[in-house]
Formats: C-alpha cells, structure tokens, sequence
C-alpha cells in the first residue's frame, strides 16, 4: 500500500519567524501566520482579520524552505476598467 507522503509540520519558533520575515518583507505589520485549528490542517497566512492563502514547510536534502500560496477570489477583487488580454496590452504600436 501506497501512503501520501503528510507535509512536515512546523514549529511556533518556524511560525514566527516566517512571520516576522512577511512583515519585514511586504512592509506590513498585519501580516500574521496562523497555527493550524486543529491536527491535519494547514498553517494560514492573514492579513488582518482577512486570510489570504497558506504557508508550507518543506525539507529537502537538508534544506529546509517555506512556500506561500496566495488566494484570491474574483469577488475579491475591483470592477475591472476594461476587459484587454495582457498580450493586446503588450502589442507595440505602428508610429504614424
């Protein structure tokens, strides 16, 4: 039998500190990383009351790394001013 492999868990100390480097990083002291609810849960990233996606640990060859994953819903997010594919917007223009 095959068993999924489970994503290391991570410490308060490994918490904080990630924490600490978001806040130094982005400029914002809202940022905050939150401890699993409950076992099998996943390390939260917020910003304020608001959380934005999730925060992995990950350990390999002796090196150890912290990947954030960003979520963003549609609804979220302002009325767009017009609809342009980033291509079109990026399409040089003829000089006349």
């Amino acid at each position: 039998m095959v068993r999924e492999r489970e994503p290391p868990l991570m410490t308060r100390s490994e918490m904080e500190r990630v924490e600490a480097y978001l806040r130094r990083l982005l400029g914002c002291e809202r940022v905050r990383v939150l401890p699993p609810v409950k076992a099998g849960l996943t390390v939260e990233v917020a910003v304020g009351e608001e959380v934005v996606g999730t925060l992995y640990r990950d350990s390999e060859d002796g090196e150890v790394s912290y990947s954030v994953h960003l979520t963003i819903l549609e609804e979220d997010l302002p009325p767009a001013a017009r609809e342009t594919t980033v291509a079109a917007a990026a399409k040089p223009r003829r000089a006349r």
